[in-house]
């Protein structure tokens, strides 16, 4: 059974950063994808940040040059350093990790940007 430990969610002022962390623990193997999506009210799910196992990256549009992922596969921790904050990412944060055909889910972290 996968678990998830999500950190570094809070508040932070327009121009800020916040730094996230997630580990996912329970499993024998490094999964193939961890990154982060996020949900802001009354919005669908997105992409934000995914790192492959083999280090390749993709980022949304909206966080490119702002948002960093990086991860340490041996213990499938994933980071997410979110630097130059805008009020547009307000939204809960999830942790994702895949596995072949799966894919695995955190509970959320709340990132609150506002003056």
């Amino acid at each position: 059974q996968v678990q998830f430990a999500e950190s570094g969610g809070g508040l932070a002022q327009p121009g800020g950063s916040l730094r996230l962390s997630c580990e996912a623990s329970g499993v024998t193997f490094s999964f193939n994808g961890m990154g982060w999506y996020r949900q802001a009210p009354g919005k669908e799910r997105e992409l934000v940040a995914i790192i492959r196992v083999n280090g390749a990256t993709i980022y949304a549009d909206s966080v490119k040059g702002r948002f960093t992922i990086s991860r340490a596969n041996a213990r499938n921790i994933v980071h997410l350093q979110m630097n130059m904050l805008t009020l547009e990412d307000t939204a809960v944060y999830y942790c994702m990790a895949n596995f072949l055909q799966r894919e695995f889910w955190g509970q959320g972290t709340q990132v609150t940007v506002s003056s």
